[in-house]
């Protein structure tokens, strides 16, 4: 399924927790994997000497390519010092080195104290051409990679359909269960017979997206395993699912839209990417501009 994994680096505690589930998804899928930091202008500009500078990012680079070679794997690795933001400099290394998945920590610090990884992360969620998995310092990733439980939120837009393909595929070759939800938001209805007809409204619109999403799975080569329309707000619906139904991993469209014609998966994704315990994998529509 993966056949190259890039996992760059800030030497932080998220980040070497992305490299082991790198390193996990590499032995499941036979991938290679490619070990990256990009120098943030800041590390040159406050560093003590320029050779300080250069040992920290080579020391990022060793600290974290270690965990890959611990699990048994060899990783190609790179210190990408170039002028561009960071998340640009990550998207030519995809495009050159026929990468097809990323795997970042989120809310990495740096020695300065401030949050690179988090920023960097969400920005190339928003504009990676290729799906990218999102894990925190702390998320449990299961032995092997064996994921069981798939979860697949949908708003009906095409980048959850893409979503809903990707975990086909991913659930087929782990034998995993796949389970699909749509989120009723309903904390933004008014009150009285007006909210109870919104909520109605809103329900059955998430039926029909739920079952479009469930017939293109089982075009794809999966099986939904469970469809539900939950309530509240969108990202803690889906978080809270996730944990009552032992998930192991959740699957999001990102910059989709609802019929209200407002992005509904793009900003919550990147609310679930900062508070699901499990890993996140994120992906665009193959025709969406990013």
């Amino acid at each position: 399924m993966y056949e190259r994994i890039l996992v760059p680096t800030d030497g932080s505690e998220a980040a070497l927790t992305a490299a082991e589930c790198a390193a996990a998804l590499a032995r499941r899928f036979g991938a290679a994997v490619d070990v990256v930091h990009v120098p943030e202008q800041r590390e040159r500009l406050f560093a003590p000497s320029e050779a300080e500078a250069t040992a920290a990012a080579a020391e990022h680079v060793e600290e974290t390519r270690a965990v890959v070679t611990e699990a048994g794997i060899e990783p190609t690795t790179a210190i990408l010092d170039e002028p561009d933001q960071i998340h640009e400099v990550l998207a030519r290394y995809v495009d050159d080195n026929d990468v097809d998945c990323i795997v970042m920590g989120t809310h990495g610090r740096t020695g300065f104290d401030r949050y690179v990884l988090g920023s960097v992360t969400e920005r190339t969620i928003r504009t990676a051409s290729v799906p990218v998995v999102t894990v925190h310092e702390e998320t449990a990733m299961p032995a092997e990679a064996a994921f069981e439980r798939l979860l697949v939120p949908t708003d009906g837009s095409e980048s959850a359909m893409a979503a809903a393909e990707h975990a086909a595929t991913f659930a087929s070759a782990m034998d995993a269960d796949i389970h699909v939800i749509n989120a009723v938001d309903t904390t933004a209805a008014p009150g009285g017979v007006e909210s109870a007809y919104i909520t109605d409204e809103l329900e059955n619109a998430g039926e029909q997206a739920i079952e479009r999403l469930g017939a293109h799975i089982e075009s794809s080569g999966g099986t939904v395993t469970k469809s539900s329309v939950v309530h509240g707000s969108p990202y803690r619906a889906i978080v809270e699912y996730a944990e009552e139904n032992d998930v192991d991993c959740i699957v999001m469209g990102t910059h989709g839209r609802t019929g209200l014609d407002r992005y509904l998966l793009g900003s919550v994704t990147e609310r679930v990417v900062r508070l699901a315990s499990v890993p996140v994998v994120t992906v665009h529509a193959p025709d969406q501009p990013v």
